[in-house]
């Protein structure tokens, strides 16, 4: 993975032959498995490149890893999926201001064979009940990613706790999205995924959606740039330029254009303060 000292030093090593660099109009996102996954940056990049000329170069993590790429000064903007460490960066001072971006949902995803007994569920916190106490096979990120932080919330919310009452039904694979959804689809098992990266999957193999609907379920994401007093190296109007445009009406209805099979993957509510 590029760091932002490595990409200048790739860049400073062009520099060598007599002739200074061009200004280099790029950015560094750090930014969540799903976002990338799902193929959302893939639409909406080129069109934000082709209104501003600025490129960028995204790192995809989890959540919590993002968070910490941007504590490091390593990124200029950071756009994440957990609201509560995201204020808590803003708190530390080491983001300027969260922007609310846009939501989707989580779901269940498990076999078709369904092994606990919870396909159709609406109630997701009976649903991780029944797996825990059916014994069947859940595959985790552990990744300290907004979905993981979800996840580890509804165990919780559902009276288990999980660090205790894990068994060998319980498989931590420290991977992302699209990574956890291969082993679910592999070993079928249960799965907490976010739906812009289920409905970009291709290797569902007997993978269904369990439970869906949930009001528990609601998946919020936000954008912050990282603060430049804290990192003078942070390319602030550059960043800035690209949280405008994401919150923008032009930038909101890019996102909301983004389909897979005519379904909508991600829905713009930057005008939502309470998000």
């Amino acid at each position: 993975m590029l760091t932002r000292r490595l990409l200048i030093a790739v860049t400073a090593s062009f520099a060598f032959g007599g002739h200074a660099p061009a200004q280099d109009k790029s950015i560094v996102v750090a930014s969540t498995t799903s976002t990338q996954d799902s193929g959302l940056f893939g639409h909406i990049l080129p069109m934000f490149k082709a209104k501003t000329g600025i490129d960028v170069k995204v790192v995809a993590q989890g959540t919590g890893q993002a968070l910490d790429t941007a504590r490091r000064g390593d990124a200029d903007v950071v756009f994440v999926h957990a609201r509560p460490a995201e204020e808590k960066l803003v708190a530390e001072g080491f983001g300027v201001k969260r922007y609310p971006v846009m939501y989707n949902d989580f779901i269940l995803v498990g076999p078709k064979a369904d092994p606990a007994g919870i396909k159709g569920a609406k109630d997701i916190v009976a649903a991780l009940r029944a797996v825990k106490t059916k014994g069947a096979d859940f595959i985790s990120r552990s990744d300290k990613s907004g979905t993981h932080q979800a996840e580890l919330n509804l165990w919780k919310v559902a009276g288990i706790d999980i660090g205790k009452d894990k068994g060998p039904w319980y498989k931590e694979i420290g991977q992302g999205m699209g990574a956890a959804l291969n082993t679910a689809s592999a070993s079928n098992a249960y799965v907490l995924a976010d739906r812009g990266t289920w409905l970009s999957f291709k290797n569902r193999g007997e993978l269904v959606i369990s439970v869906e609907g949930d009001k528990r379920l609601f998946n919020q994401y936000g954008v912050m740039l990282v603060n430049p007093e804290k990192h003078p190296s942070v390319k602030k109007d550059l960043g800035q330029q690209f949280i405008d445009w994401l919150v923008s009406a032009e930038g909101q209805k890019a996102i909301a254009g983004y389909k897979i099979n005519g379904e909508q993957l991600f829905y713009p509510n930057a005008g939502d303060s309470g998000a």
